[in-house]
């Protein structure tokens, strides 16, 4: 059981982190910032949280887990019910209201390499490899994770802030990307 001291760090810590981190971008704020805003020793931060991304992963891990949680038992075609290819649109279409909401998080938690490494990741592999497998394309380890590419942080933030993309035209490219998976027979023009 956590004590209630540690309980208040950590909740000062993730408040400070989280305003740090929606106004510099996480990137950008190191854990010196991090320790100064809540008010804790470096010592402290550092028992709590190793690093930065271990703070940004602590923040976004609410709102992962409700998406799948919707994923799992909510309404199709984001839940159990709708045929692959939509299920798959409508996870990308979550993912890019996860993303507008919560890149300066994922930002931090999960560029590069350590974005393969995350919980969330996983569940988002195994989510999609399912799709792909009920849908019945070929090679379904060899797809996945370039089906998730397009949703990796740098990416969103780079046809947001850089090329001027809206969310729903990512969405809608996204949503055609999903189509492919749909078997010859069942696509529409």
């Amino acid at each position: 059981m956590e004590r209630a001291d540690a309980a208040r760090n950590r909740q000062r810590i993730l408040r400070a982190a989280a305003e740090l981190f929606a106004a510099k971008g996480a990137p950008n704020v190191t854990m010196e910032d991090i320790a100064r805003a809540a008010g804790v020793g470096r010592g402290t931060l550092y028992r709590r949280f190793p690093d930065r991304a271990a703070i940004a992963t602590a923040l976004l891990d609410t709102h992962e887990r409700e998406l799948q949680e919707r994923l799992l038992r909510g309404e199709p075609p984001l839940g159990p019910g709708a045929p692959p290819a939509e299920r798959l649109a409508a996870f990308y279409a979550a993912m890019v209201e996860l993303l507008e909401a919560h890149a300066h998080l994922v930002l931090g938690a999960e560029t590069g390499r350590s974005r393969f490494e995350t919980g969330a990741y996983g569940f988002w592999r195994v989510h999609v490899r399912s799709l792909l497998v009920a849908a019945r394309v070929p090679d379904p380890d060899a797809l996945v994770d370039v089906l998730l590419a397009p949703l990796a942080p740098e990416v969103y933030t780079y046809q947001r802030q850089d090329r001027g993309l809206s969310p729903e035209r990512i969405a809608g490219a996204l949503r055609r990307l999903a189509r492919s998976i749909e078997p010859e027979g069942d696509r529409r023009a």
